[in-house]
């Protein structure tokens, strides 16, 4: 007869009696209670680690670098099919509200500080969303700026969000965030100054509140927060390095004092040691054992090349070997490092810079999976940032005359569709890649706009600056010989590939990357 299993639970995961998950029982709450009591303290760690941690300040550095880069470029794609207009319509008109919002954009006029243009706002909300878990923005209608738009943006610190004294969180007060019974947005609680500015002199439990609706009542939106939602009901956001804080803090710790230990067995050369008890120094020098001891410690002996050491009746002088730095120091560190590295979505080369120890083929696989990764961001921040700093602009250009758009706010939808142009790609083998990209229009897999958005181009403005330069060329009587691509191989005489043979050596002179 077959032993009944005497386990507690159906799934041992969930068991209770067993001695290592036992003590492991975390509670269960909403999404909002898990995190708003804790955000505090999790918002002052992340900063602290990004100011005095340089592994952390790197890695927001790099993932703000690949995401964001040189900013974000607007393509205008209002779907004119759908508005019933044909695609020369569409292309002029694309064409002219670019061109405007550049003119708005490229200035610092977007900024109610008048300090950014929107590629800085964008850099600065992209970077407040990694280390607070999300940014804030007031959009403000300010015509007495005299410039041709009257809107502009606000960039306000998250901590000013927050529930004010005498209010408590409930199901319709959740961090700052009012929100209705459905959890959209109603309003947002705002402190007039920043919580921890010493120099108002001013205490939490003094600071005044401003309670600021989501929208107008005509749908124009007064504040944008931008955050990622994790879970159903989330209402703030999380810093990106809170699942690697332990790691980051303990990592530090380590360091710090493998780096005492190795500096303070450096500044001892010996020892000298000696043989006599204290009755035989008593018997030979006269005095007391401290006497001795005061007398030894006067006795300047200074270690330096050819020197001769005297020492006192009976010293041998012994050789120091160090225990530091331990021999296990560095693979230790890497290993924390590529746990780190998986917690922020970026592998470990990218994380440290380092590719000495990468061949080829890893450091194409570990950067297309990094790659994957801003992408994702790029997106998340051209919805929920960009695309809304849109949609206000182009409404006030619309109703200023400046641009022409039948049934606006029937089909805003339509008339807002847009794209966001990022920093490229780069390539880690630029001749492999280009031949790559090159078959991929040759076979009608990817369009060239497809191609020239992924290293940060607009393939109109490629193509009209080809145009322009092959028109000089004619002007100058310089031939223009296009460059003959090789044939393609057949890919069943192809040789089986030898990339991952490649020494770190080799892949260190063919690697280009983003960073």
């Amino acid at each position: 007869m077959a032993q009944r299993d005497t386990r507690d639970t159906a799934h041992r995961a969930a068991s209770l009696t067993a001695r290592e998950l036992a003590s492991w029982q975390p509670q269960t709450g909403s999404a909002d209670s898990d995190l708003v009591d804790e955000l505090g303290t999790l918002v002052s760690r992340s900063r602290d680690l990004a100011r005095n941690h340089g592994v952390a300040s790197g890695a927001i550095q790099t993932i703000t670098d690949n995401v964001v880069g040189t900013g974000l470029r607007l393509a205008a794609t209002p779907d004119y099919r759908a508005l019933g207009f044909d695609k020369s319509w569409a292309d002029e008109w694309t064409r002219k509200t670019e061109a405007l919002w550049r003119s708005w954009a490229e200035t610092t006029d977007c900024d109610a500080a008048k300090s950014l243009n929107f590629h800085g706002l964008t850099t600065q909300v992209f970077r407040a969303g990694l280390l607070n878990g999300e940014a804030l923005a007031l959009p403000l209608w300010l015509p007495e700026r005299g410039g041709l738009f009257a809107t502009t943006l606000q960039l306000i610190e998250s901590d000013r969000l927050d529930t004010p004294p005498g209010k408590l969180n409930d199901k319709s007060l959740r961090g700052g965030v009012e929100v209705d019974r459905y959890g959209a947005p109603r309003a947002y609680w705002i402190a007039q100054q920043h919580p921890g500015d010493t120099l108002w002199g001013l205490g939490h439990q003094n600071l005044s509140y401003e309670r600021i609706p989501a929208q107008t009542r005509f749908g124009r939106r007064r504040v944008i927060h931008v955050h990622d939602k994790e879970r159903t009901g989330q209402s703030r956001g999380k810093p990106l390095l809170a699942s690697v804080m332990p790691l980051f803090k303990m990592l530090d710790h380590y360091e710090h004092s493998e780096l005492q230990a190795a500096v303070v067995n450096a500044m001892i050369a010996a020892f000298v040691e000696t043989p006599l008890d204290s009755e035989s120094i008593s018997e030979m020098f006269g005095g007391s054992v401290e006497d001795y001891i005061a007398a030894r410690s006067d006795w300047k002996v200074r270690l330096q090349g050819g020197a001769i050491i005297p020492v006192f009746p009976g010293d041998k002088v012994s050789a120091f070997t160090p225990s530091r730095p331990n021999s296990g120091y560095g693979q230790f560190v890497e290993n924390v490092l590529r746990h780190i590295g998986t917690g922020l979505n970026i592998p470990f080369e990218l994380l440290m810079k380092d590719f000495s120890k990468t061949n080829y083929s890893s450091a194409r696989a570990a950067l297309m999976e990094a790659w994957r990764y801003f992408m994702g961001r790029r997106q998340w921040l051209a919805t929920y940032w960009a695309r809304p700093v849109y949609e206000l602009w182009l409404e006030e250009a619309i109703n200023k005359g400046l641009i022409e758009a039948p049934n606006f706010y029937e089909n805003k939808a339509l008339w807002t569709r847009c794209k966001w142009i990022g920093p490229g790609r780069g390539w880690i083998d630029p001749v492999k890649e280009a031949k790559a990209s090159q078959l991929r229009l040759e076979t009608g897999l990817s369009t060239l706009e497809d191609e020239c958005a992924t290293q940060g181009l607009d393939w109109e403005e490629v193509l009209e600056q080809r145009a322009r330069e092959q028109t000089k060329m004619r002007e100058l009587g310089l031939s223009i010989q296009p460059i003959m691509p090789e044939p393609v191989a057949d890919p069943s005489n192809s040789q089986p590939d030898t990339e991952s043979d490649h020494s770190p050596d080799e892949a260190n002179t063919q690697t280009n990357t983003p960073v």
